[in-house]
């Protein structure tokens, strides 16, 4: 069984609501989020990314995109807690 309607709703917001500190797009935009699935029986919700696949070699740029990576996924988890506070958030 798929997720609800309004479920996946609520996962569209979320993803258009959470912004790149860099650039201000919405994650839903940069294509950073490929897939969201919800394990109802574990109260789960996987949310697989290509977040480290953007960082640079150099290591100086490195630093900077870590930074920029972990306030994606600090920003991200404190959307989905809020919107769906009795599941957990695993990435992927």
């Amino acid at each position: 069984m798929g997720m609800q309607p309004e479920m996946i709703k609520k996962i569209d917001t979320i993803l258009e609501r959470v912004k790149d500190p860099e650039s201000d797009l919405p994650v839903a935009q940069l294509g950073l989020i490929q897939r969201v699935r919800y394990n109802e029986e574990k109260k789960k919700m996987y949310i697989f990314t290509n977040l480290n696949e953007h960082v640079p070699k150099c290591g100086t740029c490195r630093f900077i995109a870590a930074a920029v990576v972990a306030r994606i996924t600090k920003d991200l988890v404190a959307a989905f807690k809020a919107e769906f506070p009795d599941l957990s958030v695993e990435f992927i």
